[in-house]
């Protein structure tokens, strides 16, 4: 398998782990591999968010899982070769470790890797209101060379329920690895009269 058919996800503890499973989801429809790390945080937020999705139907929706403390994973190693990178949620304890090349674990690792092989790397930071700490992070992250994408509402959509807020967020996700998908719901302007005009 190439660099164009692998993914990395990794998984952390910040709210919303739907957004990781809708990910998962969309990545099973398409051709590529996906290589889950599920951070000891997430598992708490997946138990407390999710309970109809246990530890084991989220693994099971991936090709590859690894554990958070294996560091001789593949995906540890800038070797093995892949498409890129999401966290999603990303922590604030997670953004902190990538902004500052730390390795705690396996999710920071990877992404330290991703980065350093000049791959792309999403996070999906999701906390809100944000202290300035949490602001320098994001810019550490993304002079490193990250790319942060915060589920930010929108409605020029026309979303109905939660789910199409999540669906478009991972689909603009997906969009910045050129991974084909019918998540969103795409503008083309605004609608015309029938003369033409506004």
């Amino acid at each position: 398998m190439g660099t164009v058919g692998r993914l990395i996800v990794g998984l952390t503890g910040a709210s919303a782990p739907i957004l990781a499973i809708r990910t998962l989801q969309a990545l099973r429809a398409s051709e590529i591999e996906t290589h889950l790390v599920i951070s000891r945080g997430a598992r708490r937020t997946l138990a407390l968010e999710e309970p109809a999705w246990g530890l084991a139907d989220v693994e099971a929706l991936a090709d590859f899982v690894h554990r958070p403390e294996d560091m001789a994973a593949p995906i540890a190693s800038g070797s093995f070769r892949v498409r890129g990178m999401v966290v999603v949620p990303c922590s604030m304890n997670t953004l902190s470790h990538i902004a500052h090349s730390a390795t705690p674990d396996l999710v920071a690792r990877a992404a330290d890797v991703t980065l350093k092989e000049r791959r792309r790397l999403v996070l999906v930071p999701r906390e809100s209101p944000l202290h300035l700490g949490h602001l320098r992070n994001l810019l550490a992250a993304t002079e490193l060379g990250a790319i942060a994408v915060p589920p930010v509402i929108g409605t020029y959509y026309k979303p109905h329920t939660v789910l199409d807020v999540v669906d478009h967020v991972v689909g603009r996700v997906l969009d910045l690895f050129d991974i084909e998908h019918d998540l969103v719901n795409r503008w083309n302007g605004p609608p015309q009269s029938p003369g033409g005009g506004m």
